[in-house]
C-alpha cells in the first residue's frame, strides 16, 4: 500500500526473488549452505524488509559487513536464522556478538585473542571464521601467523566454535584478474589443507561470492556468500556473457535467468507549460526549443538520483520514456512530457523498473551515471518505504 508521506517508494518482488534463489541453488548445489549477503542495507533493498522476505523463501543464513548491520539483521529476522559478520566489529562489540550467537571473521590475532577473552567472560564460545590472506592484500591472517593461530585455538578450544575457514577474491568478475584469482584459489586450497592437517577443521570452507561462484565454479565449497546475484543482477556484463557462453541451455532460451527484485517509483508532483526559448529550473542548463510541457517529480540527488543525470537521465511515465529537462535538484527533478499524452498530477513515475512495455534497469541507470549497479543500489535512501509484492 502506498504511503502518502513519502515522495517515492520501493517495491520488492518476492516471486522474482524466489526464481533467483531457485536458479542459484540449482547452480551451486542444494547441499551447499546459501548465505544471503545483505551488506549496504541489503544492496539498497532494505535489511528490515528484505530479511523476512528471504526467510519466507527459505533462507536461513545472512552475511553482513559490520556489527551495526548484524544488529539490524537480528532485529529483522522472524525465525532462527544465523547472522555472520564478514568485516568490521570492534573488540568492544565482540561480547554482544557472542551473546547473540552471531559469528564473525577473524583476520588478525588481536581479534582472535579478544574473542577468547570475551568468551571466557561470558562463558559461551565465540563462533568464528578464520579469514586467510590469499593474495588480495586487504584483510586476512598472514601465512606467518598461521602457527600462532593454531596454537592459540588449541589452547582455548572450549571458548571457540570454528564455524568456517574462508577467503575473498580480488575481482573475480573480470578476466583481467584471472591469474591473480587462480593464485588465490591455489593458495586457499593449500592453506586450508594445512590447517586441517594441524587439527583445525571448521564446519565450512567458503570463498565464493556471486562473481567467483559464476566465473570460477571450483570456488563453490561448503557455503557460498551470494550478494548482487540474488537481487537479480550480474556482477558485470562480462560475467553474464561468460556464463551464457559456458551454459548453452541458458543461451538457447535467450532469457536472463535472473530477475530484478527491486522497482523504484514516484509520482508526478506538478505540470507546467513552458514557452519556447525559456530556461527550465536553476541556471541555464536547459533551454526549451519549442512550447513544452514540463513535469516536476519529487526525487533528487538527496535520494540517489545523481546531479550528473541532469539533461541525460530518463524515467518512465504512462509507459513512455521521459527525459530529464534541467538540473537535478536536491529533492526534485524536472522532466519533458511534451510528447506523452494525458499526463496528470499523481501519475506514476518509474525511476527503476517496468511500466507498460518499457523498462528502466539499474544497469541503464548506472551507465547514464557512469556508476556500477552496486553504487546506484546502495545510494537509495534507507528511509524510503519498501513494499513486498507477492
Amino acid at each position: 500500500m502506498k504511503d502518502e508521506l513519502y515522495p517515492s517508494r520501493l517495491e520488492l518482488d518476492k516471486s522474482s526473488y524466489e526464481k533467483n534463489l531457485s536458479f542459484l541453488r540449482d547452480y551451486v548445489g542444494h547441499d551447499v549452505v546459501f548465505s544471503s549477503v545483505i551488506k549496504g542495507n541489503a544492496y539498497g533493498h532494505g535489511i528490515r524488509d528484505f530479511v523476512p522476505m528471504a526467510e519466507d523463501c527459505g533462507v536461513r543464513h545472512f552475511s553482513v559487513f559490520s556489527s551495526d548491520e548484524a544488529r539490524q539483521a537480528c532485529r529483522a529476522r522472524t525465525c532462527d536464522s544465523h547472522v555472520m559478520i564478514m568485516g568490521m566489529i570492534s573488540n568492544g562489540a565482540l561480547g554482544w556478538a557472542i551473546e547473540n550467537d552471531v559469528s564473525f571473521f577473524v583476520f588478525e590475532l588481536d581479534r582472535l585473542k579478544a574473542a577468547i577473552n570475551e568468551a571466557k567472560r561470558i562463558q559461551k564460545p565465540a563462533r568464528i571464521h578464520l579469514h586467510l590472506e590469499t593474495g588480495m592484500n586487504r584483510l586476512g591472517l598472514e601465512e606467518d601467523e598461521f602457527e600462532d593461530t593454531v596454537r592459540i585455538i588449541k589452547e582455548n578450544r572450549e571458548y571457540l566454535e570454528l564455524d568456517g575457514i574462508c577467503t575473498h577474491y580480488a575481482g573475480a568478475e573480470s578476466v583481467g584478474n584471472y591469474v591473480r584469482i587462480q593464485e588465490q584459489i591455489e593458495n586457499f586450497k593449500e592453506y586450508s589443507s594445512w590447517f586441517k592437517e594441524q587439527g583445525i577443521d571448521p564446519k565450512y570452507r567458503h570463498s565464493a561470492c556471486s562473481a567467483s561462484a559464476l566465473n570460477y565454479p571450483e570456488t563453490i565449497m561448503d557455503m557460498v556468500r551470494i550478494g548482487i546475484a540474488q537481487y537479480g543482477f550480474w556482477p558485470n556484463r562480462e560475467t553474464y556473457m561468460n556464463f551464457v557462453k559456458k551454459h548453452p541451455d541458458v543461451n538457447a532460451k535467450h532469457k536472463d535467468p535472473l530477475e530484478r527484485v527491486l522497482a523504484w517509483k514516484s509520482e508526478i508532483m506538478s505540470t507546467k507549460k513552458v514557452p519556447a526559448g525559456e530556461f527550465v529550473g536553476y541556471g541555464n542548463t536547459y533551454l526549451t526549443s519549442r512550447d513544452q510541457q514540463i513535469a516536476s517529480v519529487p526525487i533528487g540527488y538527496a535520494h540517489g538520483f545523481g546531479r550528473n543525470l541532469t539533461n541525460v537521465g530518463i524515467v518512465l511515465v504512462n509507459g513512455e520514456r521521459a527525459p530529464v529537462a534541467g538540473l537535478v535538484n536536491m529533492n526534485l527533478l524536472t522532466i519533458d512530457i511534451t510528447d506523452i499524452p494525458d499526463v496528470e498530477k499523481g501519475d506514476e513515475v518509474v525511476i527503476i523498473g517496468k511500466q507498460g512495455d518499457q523498462e528502466m534497469t539499474v544497469a541503464s541507470f548506472s551507465e547514464m551515471r557512469n556508476f556500477m549497479n552496486y553504487e546506484v543500489l546502495v545510494q537509495i535512501p534507507s528511509g524510503l518505504p519498501r513494499e513486498i509484492i507477492e
